[in-house]
């Protein structure tokens, strides 16, 4: 398909939704018109148009948190578009993953559980402690006591596995996984980040796995 087979609203714009590729997140819905799409397929890197600028907007282009473009899909109407991108940081301007983060109704019997949720929760412990919450407990006695937990969970996660029992290993990890976001948070270290560094590996790896093919 052509960018001129695309139907551009009279200012000559078209929404975008654009989606995480790891993880399916809707991170913001933006404006593209012929230029910005133009300028995305050719960097390979999402570019908007800023209706308040009236300009071109390279995302990442002062906070670095740059969006690589995995792929562009129109609707069957090809008035509407989903870009998915890798992204490298936040995608919204308050630091939250997601801009989509003001809850206005969720079914918690529905609701998926991800990593990334409960990350955005723990942030959320953080920014504003809540009295009784574990969470906001480790964060107010600081770096020292968050460690010393990892350390321990460590230990019994190691423990549980040399009693070759499953499901106490399972539970030992879950803990320490949970430890470790609360790090994360403590650091400002993002699961995107996590994802970048694992995803540079298995690229390696890959690559590797090609040379000893040969």
């Amino acid at each position: 398909m052509l960018i001129d087979d695309l139907k551009f609203d009279d200012k000559g714009l078209i929404p975008v939704a654009v989606q995480d590729f790891n993880t399916g997140e809707v991170l913001t819905v933006a404006y593209m018109n012929r230029e910005s799409i133009a300028v995305t397929l050719g960097e390979k890197r999402a570019c908007f148009w800023s209706r308040s600028r009236q300009e071109l907007w390279r995302k990442g282009q002062t906070s670095g948190n740059v969006q690589r473009l995995v792929s562009l899909t129109a609707d069957c109407d090809r008035d509407a578009l989903v870009m998915k991108v890798i992204k490298a940081g936040p995608a919204c301007h308050t630091g939250a993953e997601s801009c989509f983060f003001e809850k206005i109704y969720n079914d918690d019997n529905a609701a998926q559980f991800t990593l990334t949720a409960l990350y955005n929760l723990i942030l959320e412990r953080k920014a504003s402690p809540k009295e009784g919450s574990y969470t906001s407990y480790l964060f107010e006695k600081g770096p020292e006591k968050i460690l010393k937990k990892i350390g321990e969970e460590c230990t019994e996660t190691v423990v549980a596995a040399m009693k070759n029992d499953n499901r106490e290993t399972v539970f030992e990890i879950s803990d320490l996984c949970y430890h470790i976001l609360v790090l994360m948070a403590e650091r400002g270290i993002t699961p995107a980040e996590i994802e970048r560094e694992l995803a540079g590996r298995h690229v390696i790896d890959h690559k590797e796995k090609q040379e000893t093919m040969k």
